[in-house]
């Protein structure tokens, strides 16, 4: 807790770090953004926070004219601004070809700049032809100080003269920083800024700038901001605090779950003591101590170790935030902003640790309390016996949270749908959100008030087992008051990782599923069209597109590539201005997707698949084809693919092994009256026009293709067919991952390819994220809290069970017996821990994919991985503990087994 509270408010800046890091010495920037004398206002210290005076309709009012071209304008007369555009990006030259990168146009290199932008090396440029860099961009570049900084499509060259450090930018990224002139106006299209060397700019000559529309971050504002604010500002004032809020509500959530955990665990072994100093604290009973006097002795020790355990924790956790933002310090100067220690929230940390200490004593305390101190003098030490209200209740409180999970599952599916009537931001709709995580707490809580007689009722079930399986469930339930608290930990702990885990695997997998794959993973796509100067109210011409697409093919030629293909398609009808301009000539033909999987069109919108569904043949070489789809056909599959069959990679489109053709006129298809593939044809919309021909096609499916194609044709059975189709893409694979400097050159060539005619757009398919970066991570961690949780019981287990063993090595008990007897604890123990928390941490993934209606699966869910967490990992932990050779008896005690 202390660790991320450090952590949480170094990744918030103080006045002080922002004024550095926004102004360096400067006294404020200015900005035009509004429309002068309509009202216009802003949050005193979050100049992005702005806007017009709202109605009592809760609309803003209606405003006319233009924001302030230039806001120097509004100020007085004789203030010095320098004018500063940040964060553009303009496209080098770099050492393997070109590549974008950010842009400053202005003079950054101002000496009231420092600590916004600092000079590292070299000198300030003095001439419009002169120019700094990042550090990190000579090397990006390839070049030194007194380089030349080449920028190929504005054809400027600059000679760079020192390196800049820019606050707010990481150290390792690359950046350009060029004079403000007519010229690089026209191409650094960043963020406006006029910044104030002086004088300084009070809060009401911000509102009166605010007047004009302009909105200004000012130094003196940021240190001492004004408390009296419009309900606007308020509002926006608020909105930033929600930040610092949702930091304590983390804090609070991990504070409650630690709490939880070592109050079971420390409570498990404030009882073994406190039965260890039964004998004690029956004397000082003897001799006229209260129970109030024995109440006290046992708590206080909690109270004790609770601070001992405070002050531990809060300097580890100081220490542990300071590594890690050492490690994650890019060198920005906003992450982290710096070291901040909430000194406050770490002393209620540390209260809030003592206690959790004194709550872990105050069970076994009451119990002490109520002893009998003649039965504790005597020895005697009776069995425990389950009672049998706890086991009603719990099974009730498992039964009701089951019940809730499910129903409040169902319950989100139906408000989901169209016509619940229910509004989304209702809050009829959370009170579901909330039951599905409630639910399983509630069964958690059923299983710890059940703990100690499901216990009782599996040692009766073990006593048949073997010897060393007897002693040790008997042993469990005998001594429920350490046991059930140490498998209810380990619930608690499996129980918030196998939710997350289900259902950051379920929206993964969605993820997965919706990506839009643009070739197969690994390849490079070379695209192609109109370049950016044209009008785009026609498609590219044959000739022009062929010349692309030999440019594209000699570009990943050079570039390495062991596969190529040229991926062909009919020219979309979208590009034309109006219907009319379509040529009466123009014929397209598209699969057909069956009526069953046509989407309701009042349903809500889902992807359905890759590609344009109304421009769905693609035409393909047979050579070519595993480049373009990432699979390889066999030989029998290729000659039927030239002989007229499709390869197809969206099985719906197949009825019966083959796939339904139809064209159209083009005229037809831009006005919506031909099959569109997604929606049911609606009622009161345009009437279906009769199709040209059809043609039904053999399908070869082959739905482990991933790309943008959906059917794939020869040339041969496109032309008998009558398809036009016209080379549109090129997609290349690799056999290793494509490198930086790969794409830099890719991008120079794909620049220096592009004409007045044509344009080459290069990028690579890298697919979605992977779940490994975070369920690794996840499942090291739970297994870790899992194992020390256990450690802690069969610690326990195995300190109070001295006596036993000394006894049972009297009667002639083994080291193999009492190895078996370990082995038999530890299964209790994890097992019940792992495999509960399991089950609970089930239920809400189960809830959360029932109101997704389909979109989160619960196939999509690690089950072998789970599976392992519940039952491999108490095996190991078992195995573990009776490895670990036990201690030597001491036959000088030898307590007999009732």
């Amino acid at each position: 807790m202390t660790g991320f509270a450090v952590w949480a408010m170094s990744s918030v800046s103080t006045p002080e770090e922002r004024a550095r890091v926004e102004l360096g010495r400067m006294q404020a920037w200015v900005a035009p953004a509004g429309v002068p004398d309509a009202g216009f206002w802003q949050a005193p210290t979050e100049p992005e926070w702005h806007g017009y005076p709202v109605g009592a309709d809760g609309v803003s009012e209606a405003w006319e004219g233009a924001p302030l071209e230039d806001p120097a304008a509004a100020l007085a007369p004789g203030t010095e601004v320098v004018e500063i555009v940040e964060r553009g990006t303009v496209r080098v030259g770099t050492a393997a070809g070109e590549a974008p990168v950010t842009a400053w146009a202005g003079e950054t290199w101002h000496e009231e700049f420092a600590g916004k932008y600092d000079l590292v090396d070299g000198r300030r440029p003095s001439t419009a032809s002169e120019a700094m860099v990042t550090p990190a961009a000579l090397e990006r570049l390839g070049i030194g100080i007194g380089g030349g900084l080449v920028l190929p499509a504005e054809d400027l060259t600059f000679t760079v003269v020192g390196t800049l450090d820019a606050a707010g930018v990481p150290d390792a990224d690359a950046g350009v920083f060029l004079p403000l002139t007519d010229r690089t106006r026209q191409f650094v299209s960043g963020e406006h800024r006029w910044y104030l060397p002086e004088p300084a700019l009070p809060w009401s000559d911000v509102e009166e700038l605010n007047e004009q529309g302009v909105v200004a971050l000012s130094r003196e504002v940021l240190l001492d901001p004004p408390t009296r604010l419009n309900e606007d500002a308020q509002r926006a004032q608020a909105n930033q605090t929600a930040v610092f809020w949702s930091m304590v509500a983390v804090i609070a959530i991990g504070g409650a779950f630690a709490a939880y955990v070592v109050v079971m665990l420390a409570g498990a072994a404030f009882a073994v003591a406190a039965r260890r100093q039964q004998r004690a604290l029956a004397i000082v009973a003897s001799v006229g101590g209260s129970p109030r006097d024995l109440f006290r002795t046992v708590a206080l020790q909690g109270t004790v170790l609770g601070a001992v355990g405070g002050t531990v924790g809060t300097a580890l956790g100081v220490g542990l935030a300071a590594g890690v933002l050492a490690i994650v310090d890019d060198g920005s100067g906003i992450s982290p902003w710096g070291f901040h220690v909430p000194w406050l929230g770490v002393a209620g940390i540390f209260v809030f640790s003592v206690l959790v200490g004194t709550l872990s004593a105050l069970v076994p305390a009451r119990t002490v309390a109520r002893a009998d101190a003649i039965s504790a003098l005597r020895g005697a030490r009776r069995p425990q016996r389950p009672t049998a209200s706890r086991p009603v209740w719990g099974s009730v409180l498992l039964l009701v949270g089951v019940g809730i999970t499910l129903a409040c599952g169902v319950g989100l599916a139906v408000l989901n749908r169209n016509g619940s009537g229910v509004r989304w931001d209702s809050p009829l709709s959370m009170i579901p959100v909330y039951g599905i995580v409630a639910g399983p707490i509630l069964a958690q809580v059923g299983i710890l008030l059940s703990g100690r007689w499901l216990l009782w009722t599996v040692s009766r079930g073990l006593s048949r087992a073997s010897t060393a399986a007897r002693i040790a469930s008997r042993d469990a339930a005998a001594n429920a008051s350490r046991t059930v608290p140490a498998f209810a930990a380990i619930g608690a702990t499996v129980f918030l990782g196998v939710f997350v885990a289900a259902v950051s695997a379920m929206g993964t997998a969605n993820s997965a599923r919706t990506h839009v794959y643009t070739a197969p993973l690994g390849s490079v796509v070379v695209s192609m069209g109109p370049p950016p100067t044209a009008s785009g109210a026609e498609p590219l011409s044959a000739d022009s597109a062929t010349r692309a697409i030999e440019s594209a093919r000699t570009m990943v030629a050079d570039a390495g590539a062991d596969g190529t293909a040229t991926i062909a398609r009919q020219l979309p009808v979208w590009d034309y201005a109006d219907a009319d301009d379509v040529p009466d000539d123009m014929v397209r033909a598209l699969a057909v997707l069956p009526e069953r999987y046509l989407l309701d069109p009042e349903s809500v919108w889902e992807w359905r698949g890759a590609g344009d569904p109304q421009n769905n043949i693609s035409v393909i070489s047979s050579d070519e084809l595993s480049a373009a789809l990432g699979v390889s056909l066999s030989a029998g599959e290729r000659a039927a693919y030239d002989r007229g069959a499709v390869v197809v990679t969206d099985p719906r489109y197949v009825v019966d092994g083959t796939v339904q053709l139809g064209a159209w006129s083009g005229r037809d298809l831009y006005e919506g009256r031909v099959p569109d593939n997604t929606w049911r044809p609606p009622a009161e919309g345009p009437e279906r026009s009769e199709s040209m021909w059809e043609e039904s096609a053999d399908a070869i499916v082959e739905e482990g293709a991933r790309g943008s194609i959906v059917v794939a044709m020869a040339p041969q059975t496109a032309l008998d067919l009558g398809i036009q189709a016209q080379p549109e893409v090129v997609i290349a694979s690799f056999d290793d991952p494509i490198s930086v400097e790969s794409r830099d050159r890719l991008n120079t060539q794909a620049n220096l390819a592009s004409t007045p005619d044509y344009s080459l757009w290069a990028y690579v398919e890298t697919g979605p994220p992977s779940d490994l970066t975070w369920l690794i991570p996840l499942a090291t961690t739970v297994s870790v809290l899992v194992v020390g949780a256990s450690a802690v019981a069969l610690g326990l287990a195995r300190f109070e069970r001295r006596p036993d063993d000394a006894t049972l090595a009297a009667v002639g008990g083994t080291p193999a017996l009492r190895r078996r007897i370990g082995f038999w604890q530890g299964l209790l123990i994890a097992g019940f821990g792992t495999i509960s928390g399991t089950v609970a941490g089930i239920l809400p993934a189960i809830g959360l994919s029932i109101q997704s209606q389909g979109t989160l699966r619960l196939t999509d869910i690690p089950w072998l991985g789970l599976a392992a967490l519940g039952i491999a990992l108490p095996l190991a932990i078992a195995l573990a503990n009776a490895l670990v050779p036990p201690r030597r008896p001491d036959l000088t005690r030898r307590t007999v087994i009732a």
